[in-house]
């Protein structure tokens, strides 16, 4: 299985998907739709099945009644009850019949067409009573004794019983119709509707899946784009097909994305503009300043015999020459990060005699204090790691107080470089410009005679690295605190940014 298709199956299984959504809105409609259609009918079937068996032997059984049950003799004995029972029940549509007359004294006597299925027993108190009582006669009720029924259970079978009495003197009779055939009837259609329930389901999710691959596809292929165009690859572009909103939406998205793409390749093209342009300044300018330089150096060497009136020029023009010269070699260093072709040249140093030989070199021994002990070995770039604490060392001389203080450390693979002064720290407005090009602070400092460029390149050397630099004040509010991270050996880095290379190289030779 691909990549692709492994993200587009985990896609679809998440709960925040809206293809897992739309199944489950669809599965529950159609479940909610069958469980209603598919109780209705069964409550229906059940009413029906039930209604027209109680009636059928109701109408039986009252009809017996009045043809068999009526005919005995006032006093019937109990082999009459009996032969008129099972006459009863032999030609009843499947119920069994039970008679019951009382003798001198009410004492009962009882024929049933059947003495194991059905007694007196079986016929509920309630219905007894109900059978027994005489009723009012009235304009509507022209009748003293009703036939009444009621559903029971006997042992977990339903049954139907029903009673009835014979007008002007007779027995009472009762019957017993089981209702088990219909329970199974019914029980095989329940069955039949929770498979219909669970078919229409199964189906609702087909139904689903399919309105949600044809309505998402789309919309996965324009994710995908998307995601293609925040990748960089601004020639993406979308096959548009009908007329529905989803193909006015990819419409918009190839405008824009063709505008985007004018857009970048026009900034980009000012960009590039700009950069060569500083970069050829920057190189015709370096053959001027060499020899104004070399003149300076000789003017300078001569100021002592120069005219005490012309010395003050003479310095200022060597110091501004000096540094116009670093200003021009700050905007080439910056022309090449900005270019991609700034380089690491790694080679093995002791931290501490860096350290030492930078502040040797720029400030003197005496003017900075020292906390880095001898033998911490790393593998840097030695000249941007001196172009950085260049930086920060100058940076806290001239704009911080004194005493500077420098102090190296390791934490765990990084090499932790603390650059300390005692002045009056950074502003908190200043503090997230420090490292922009050509920003300087003011108010609470002195005025910088620096280019704006010494932080901003420590940082991207601190970058090329996989470093980072943070400036912020003191705990104690005396002064500012720089803090330069470095991977102890940025070979891997270097490696890693090797391989990264080959891999791309590979992946565009198969795409073409």
């Amino acid at each position: 299985m691909t990549a692709a298709a492994k993200r587009s199956l985990l896609a679809g299984l998440r709960w925040t998907s809206l293809r897992l959504r739309l199944v489950v809105v669809f599965a529950l409609v159609a479940l909610t739709a069958a469980v209603s259609a598919s109780g209705i009918a069964y409550w229906l079937n059940r009413e029906a099945v039930l209604t027209r068996t109680q009636d059928a032997a109701l109408g039986d059984f009252r009809q017996e009644m009045q043809n068999r049950a009526a005919s005995l003799p006032l006093h019937p004995t109990k082999d009459d009850l009996q032969n008129a029972a099972v006459q009863m029940a032999s030609s009843s549509p499947g119920y069994s019949v039970l008679l019951v007359d009382k003798r001198d004294g009410d004492k009962p006597i009882v024929g049933n067409s059947n003495l194991d299925t059905f007694t007196l027993d079986n016929v509920p108190l309630s219905l007894q009573q109900q059978v027994n009582r005489k009723q009012p006669a009235e304009a509507g009720n022209t009748y003293p004794y009703h036939l009444f029924w009621q559903r029971t259970s006997i042992r977990g079978t339903p049954y139907l019983v029903a009673g009835t009495r014979i007008i002007g003197g007779g027995p009472t009779g009762y019957m017993l119709k089981s209702l088990d055939q219909e329970r199974q009837d019914l029980n095989s259609l329940a069955w039949s509707l929770g498979i219909a329930t669970g078919l229409a389901l199964v189906g609702s999710a087909l139904l689903a899946q399919a309105a949600a691959t044809t309505v998402l596809r789309p919309v996965q292929r324009l994710g995908d784009a998307a995601r293609k165009l925040g990748e960089g690859k601004l020639d993406t572009r979308l096959v548009v097909s009908g007329t529905d909103e989803l193909a006015d939406l990819s419409r918009t998205f190839n405008r824009a994305a063709s505008s985007l793409e004018k857009k970048v390749a026009d900034m980009t093209a000012r960009e590039e503009s700009s950069r060569r342009f500083v970069a050829d300044m920057s190189h015709e300018l370096r053959t001027p300043l060499t020899a104004i330089t070399a003149v300076a150096e000789v003017l300078e060497d001569e100021a002592d015999s120069l005219d005490p009136m012309i010395a003050p020029a003479v310095h200022l023009v060597v110091s501004e020459t000096r540094r116009l010269n670093d200003l021009v070699e700050n905007l080439m260093e910056v022309t090449r990060f900005d270019a991609g072709t700034a380089r690491l040249v790694l080679d093995t140093v002791d931290v501490a005699d860096q350290v030492t030989a930078c502040i040797d070199a720029r400030a003197g021994l005496d003017a900075v204090d020292r906390d880095a002990e001898r033998g911490m070995m790393v593998r840097l770039d030695p000249r941007r790691l001196d172009v950085i604490l260049a930086n920060l060392i100058g940076n806290a001389l001239k704009h911080g107080g004194s005493p500077v203080r420098v102090a190296v450390r390791t934490d765990g693979d990084e090499l932790v470089i603390e650059v300390r002064d005692h002045g009056p720290g950074i502003p908190e407005d200043v503090l997230p410009h420090v490292f922009d090009r050509f920003y300087k602070a003011s108010a609470s400092r002195p005025r910088s005679e620096g280019s704006g460029l010494g932080l901003s390149i420590a940082m991207e050397n601190a970058h090329i690295h996989g470093g980072d630099i943070t400036a912020a004040n003191s705990p104690d509010g005396d002064g500012a605190v720089f803090v330069l991270r470095l991977p102890r050996d940025a070979e891997e880095l270097t490696r890693t940014a090797r391989d990264r290379g080959a891999e791309a190289r590979d992946e565009e030779g198969e795409a073409t």
